[in-house]
């Protein structure tokens, strides 16, 4: 089971799980929030934080109904922590995404050995999404966690012995509880959908029914989630009509839903929820592709894998691929969406990788350079990253209001001075000004502000510059240029000659 040529390499797994976790959390604070994800969930934290309302989430002071309160509790915990920062708001993903690997390597290790376990960790946690989405402010980390526990649990309450059966049974339940205060009933789905097609497709109707506890367990679930979606129904009626109708029927099968309240669908062609699986996999999804293409062309043995899967297999192949089905025909869907079958694509994956670590068989005639290959792809992610934050470090990062709002803290006369935003105020700039950035939707609105005792500030995008009044333009300092946004400054108490605002 332990080939030679896999503890040639070992040492490179153990360098690529160090790499990405070390580097992962390193930079949770290196770069600045981004817009419209990151920086919504992070500007939600803060609000609710802030109001103290733990159980309506709010986005500028309206409810925000997009996704139950989970992700949101533990990032307004670690910002209260830490303090409205991007590393405060990206702590809690990172520390759900490390269970997530410590369950994945947990039931690893129980199912075959430490190597098998190893090589399942590296996969997952260099995975372009898993490493991405673990520093990423975002309601997915946490289903990730709720679907991965309740897929272990699952595994081990079948195929551990009777004693430990009701206890991972609750821990199933658990995970559905998790799943539906991180996403809602998504979160069940995806969970179910894998374990109903491995149940019918290895029979195992009897050990499902009798080593799970089904009443008790689900009551558990209700218990753990019923009161915060009834007091949420009840604090703002028209919740669950929203949530349950709209956003877990008609974002999947209209194509452009326009009744999204706080973002845009994302229509896509039916079935490109694979070819997005390539890329959030990466580098793992090419050499698993590789291998099973030229394990069809010399053997032309796929259909019999089928057959001749053993139950164990089936499972982790399933996982690996329900979300995928799931989605095919969605019209709507993001990368994201892949995130929860990759602890079971990660364990595939390793089991495969190097063929002594599967049962009864030997590593055989793969070669050195190939041995190498498949060692040290677990590295390219993490050093790949790293390379990116070292270059926005020189090249600001765009669609985040960071560095606009540096500018602004940095050259306001004192806390009377403004920053006022025309039609559109990012996210970010919500966050980063702790809610003090004003927006205004009509130009003439700005005379109110020319005529205050302060010497305020304006973000406009480009193409509105047009639209300010011409005597006001006149009265502004033209900044700087920050993504889209152009900063301005009132000319009130600039010594000098005041300068006329340019046009491109």
């Amino acid at each position: 089971m332990h080939d030679s040529l896999f503890q040639d390499h070992r040492k490179w797994f153990v360098w690529a799980l160090f790499a990405a976790a070390f580097i992962r959390l390193a930079t949770l604070g290196a770069y600045p929030l981004t817009d419209n994800t990151e920086a919504r969930y992070a500007e939600v934290a803060r609000e609710m934080l802030i109001s103290g309302d733990w159980i309506t989430p709010h986005l500028h002071g309206i409810k925000f109904w997009s996704k139950p309160p989970l992700s949101i509790w533990m990032t307004a915990g670690t910002l209260s922590l830490f303090g409205f920062n991007e590393f405060a708001a990206r702590l809690s993903p990172f520390l759900m995404s490390l269970l997530v690997a410590w369950l994945v390597y947990a039931l690893a290790l129980r199912q075959r050995d430490p190597d098998y376990a190893l090589v399942s960790v590296v996969v997952l946690v260099s995975s372009v999404l898993f490493f991405v989405s673990s520093g990423a402010v975002m309601t997915d980390a946490a289903l990730s966690l709720g679907t991965t526990l309740s897929m272990t649990a699952f595994w081990r309450a079948l195929a551990g012995n009777r004693s430990s059966t009701r206890t991972w049974g609750y821990l199933f339940f658990i995970g559905l509880a998790i799943g539906l205060l991180a996403k809602g009933p998504v979160g069940v789905v995806l969970t179910f959908f894998p374990i109903f097609l491995w149940t019918l497709w290895k029979n195992r109707w009897g050990d499902l029914w009798s080593r799970i506890p089904w009443i008790s367990g689900l009551l558990l679930t209700a218990t753990l989630t019923l009161p915060w979606y009834l007091a949420a129904e009840a604090r703002t009626p028209g919740f669950l009509d929203y949530f349950i109708i709209g956003e877990h029927w008609k974002r999947f099968v209209q194509p452009g839903w326009s009744g999204d309240l706080y973002g845009s669908a994302h229509s896509q062609p039916r079935g490109m929820i694979w070819l997005v699986w390539i890329i959030a996999a990466f580098p793992w999804s090419l050499l698993f592709l590789g291998s099973r293409i030229e394990d069809y062309v010399k053997h032309r043995r796929i259909l019999s894998f089928f057959r001749k899967a053993d139950d164990w297999t089936a499972y982790i192949l399933l996982w690996a691929v329900a979300p995928m089905i799931f989605f095919t025909l969605a019209g709507n869907i993001l990368w994201t969406y892949v995130l929860p079958g990759l602890p079971g694509f990660a364990l595939l994956m390793a089991q495969g990788l190097f063929p002594g670590l599967r049962p009864n068989e030997r590593e055989g005639s793969v070669s050195q350079s190939r041995a190498m290959v498949k060692s040290t792809a677990g590295l390219a992610t993490p050093v790949i990253f790293a390379f990116l934050i070292i270059l926005w470090s020189f090249v600001p990062v765009k669609n985040s209001q960071k560095y606009l709002l540096s500018q602004y803290l940095e050259l306001r006369p004192n806390d009377a001075s403004k920053l006022v935003y025309l039609y559109d105020r990012p996210y970010s700039a919500e966050f980063y000004s702790s809610g003090a950035a004003i927006r205004v939707t009509q130009p003439d609105r700005f005379e109110s502000f020319r005529t205050d005792a302060a010497q305020d500030f304006f973000a406009v995008k480009r193409e509105h510059l047009m639209d300010l009044g011409e005597k006001f333009k006149k009265n502004l300092v033209r900044l700087g240029s920050y993504d889209d946004f152009i900063l301005l400054r009132e000319t009130r108490g600039i010594k000098g000659p005041s300068l006329t605002l340019s046009y491109p």
